[in-house]
Parts: C-alpha cells; structure tokens; sequence
C-alpha cells in the first residue's frame, strides 16, 4: 500500500473513557496467558497451578477485545502475562494488533517480558512496529538469577537482550527491589543498563497472591533505597512519561534515566489511566482491589460488539480511587488473592 493510500485510511482519534474521578482511561494491559516459563519467588509459588488452556481467549478474542477498546479511546496497549511470548502463535496476535498503529488509531503496542524468548522473536517483533519493550530483569549474577527464577538462564535472557537491540528495539529493565538480595547490585546493575542506552525501573514488590516465602522478608521501600543510591549519584526529577506509573529522575553520571514505581510507599493511582484483562476475558479495574467484569460473556454472545462495549463501559463506572497495599507483619497475607501473572502487573 502506498503512503497516500495508508494516509488516507489514518483514524480521526477518539473521546477516551472518563472513569468516575475524571481520569481518562487509555491504556489496556492485556495477560495473553497466565503461564510462565519461569517461577520467580516474589511473583509465584513454584508448583503452581495454571489455567486449563481450554479457558483462556482465543487470539481472534483477544484481537476482537484490544480492538473494542482502541475504539473506545485506548491509545497504548501492553501485552504482558505470565510470559506473553510463551504463548502459543502469539505473533499472529501482534502482527494483526499492529494493523492499528498503522492505521493511526494506536500509539503503542507494547509488552513486558522475562526476555526468555526474544532472541527467538525480535527480529518479528521489530517488523510488526514493536517499538520497545520493558525485561523483567533483577540481578546480573547467574547464580542469583536462577535462585530468584527458579528455572530461568541469564545469558539466554542477555543473548535476547542483545537480539532486541540488534532489531532496534529499546529496551527499558524492571528490577524488583528486594532487600537483602539485590538491593546492593543496583548500583552496578543502573551503570550497566544506562552503558547501553537502556532506562532501568525499580518495583516495590507487591503482596499479591500466595507466594511460598514471607513478603516482610523481601519488602524494600524504594525511599531507602533511592536514598542508599544518593550517595553515589546524582539524581534529578524529571517530567519524563511513558504512559505508566513511573517517576523519573535522571542520573547525572551515567546520562541516563531511572524510574520508581512505588505502589505501597506512594501509590500513583491520583494519576491512573489503566485497566487490565486477563487471558480468560476479565476485566480488572484496579491492579490491587478484586472488583472485575466479565468481558468473555458478551464478547461471545453477539458478532457485534454492542454488549460487550456496553460492559466495558459499566465496569469503567466502577474503577476505585486507588489500591491498598500494605505490607507489615501483621498483614503478611496478600492484599489480593490471584497472583500477578493473573493481570501482569
């Protein structure tokens, strides 16, 4: 097709959803599955139980979903999981998604991943106009990282980390902040990530799900670590946005940025423009309350999308103010019962 012709198919952008504190919602992640090839021991026990696969959507379902929602005011989409690249034809899912973004009416298809499979897909990535894409990534020591996986090979994850920015993708890290496990490698780990042009994020863990270790054990507030990290660089807050809920500073030594998501020190649900749907077609409101909507029902019960946009705009009504995580001993048991491979964080 022609750049006059593809032009000329560009969509005129449409009114986001407003929920009820005036916060426009235009960002959808969306969990392709709820598996993982990995058993990280902050995010899931190690013998878990999974979905049946017969329960989960169908690509063409989720297809149909992320593209309700794109007419509804949805400017960015992440794929996450569980493992997303895990699942099965899951670029046949990103090659049809990516017809949006060439036709105007999405900003941005994205995903998260544990960087497993990249070397494998990101070179197909690339050519379906995935722009970047954050790895789940919390220690550079092999021996480290296959204790906090379980089951995981850090050069296999570096060898994708390498295939991506090969493909030109950009890569920005997540690293879960666990005290007494890697909060003494973040120095290292923010020199090495922004010696390759990568941001890197910090993540307070989160008390969701039943997990087979005590969260007080792991729980690090990022204002001790941020303030540990003062004392070696130089950091300046910045406007910086991507779209989610992390606050950015720039690190004056290295050149590059660093972003804090803090969901039990200091929510960011003032700023919330997120919702989440499970590969089994639930739609949850709020990453930490219980309150969903079933969006399987009246997806599958009419070829239009009537029902199922009247759904989604009755749950959009529903979404709360914020969370409330807390972590101390005395609530060691989760604030939420699924895990986050349910939602994908």
């Amino acid at each position: 097709m022609d750049v006059t012709a593809l032009n000329a198919q560009k969509t005129t952008p449409v009114a986001p959803m407003i929920d009820p504190f005036g916060r426009a919602i235009t960002y959808l992640r969306v969990s392709v599955t709820d598996r993982c090839d990995f058993r990280c021991t902050y995010c899931m026990a190690e013998h878990m139980t999974f979905l049946p696969k017969k329960d989960l959507l169908s690509l063409e379902e989720l297809d149909r979903l992320c593209s309700t929602f794109i007419d509804k005011g949805v400017r960015k989409i992440r794929l996450t999981g569980g493992e997303p690249l895990v699942r099965k034809n899951i670029m046949h899912l990103i090659g049809s998604l990516s017809r949006h973004i060439e036709a105007g009416a999405l900003d941005e298809l994205t995903l998260t991943t544990n960087g497993s499979q990249l070397s494998r897909y990101a070179e197909e990535l690339a050519a379906c106009g995935i722009k970047r894409i954050n790895v789940s990534l919390d220690t550079l020591d092999a021996e480290k990282f296959k204790t906090i996986t379980r089951w995981g090979d850090l050069a296999q994850v570096l060898r994708g980390i390498d295939a991506a920015q090969k493909a030109g993708i950009h890569i920005k890290l997540n690293a879960v902040a666990l005290k007494g496990f890697n909060d003494h490698e973040v120095p290292d780990m923010l020199r090495w990530a922004h010696g390759r042009g990568m941001d890197m994020t910090l993540i307070e863990t989160m008390p969701m799900g039943e997990i087979d270790l005590d969260r007080t054990d792991q729980y690090l507030p990022l204002s001790m670590l941020r303030a540990s990290l003062a004392r070696q660089f130089t950091m300046t807050d910045i406007p910086y946005q991507t779209g989610g809920p992390a606050r950015y500073v720039q690190i004056s030594e290295t050149g590059g940025r660093l972003g804090f998501i803090t969901p039990m020190t200091h929510n960011f649900c003032e700023n919330c423009n997120r919702v989440r749907i499970t590969c089994t077609g639930t739609l949850y409101m709020c990453l930490g309350q219980e309150d969903a909507a079933d969006l399987r029902e009246p997806l599958r019960a009419s070829a239009d999308n009537a029902l199922l946009s009247e759904a989604i705009d009755n749950a959009i009504l529903r979404k709360p103010k914020g969370h409330d995580f807390i972590i101390d001993r005395r609530h060691n048991r989760p604030a939420v019962s699924r895990h986050m491979s349910v939602t994908g964080g």
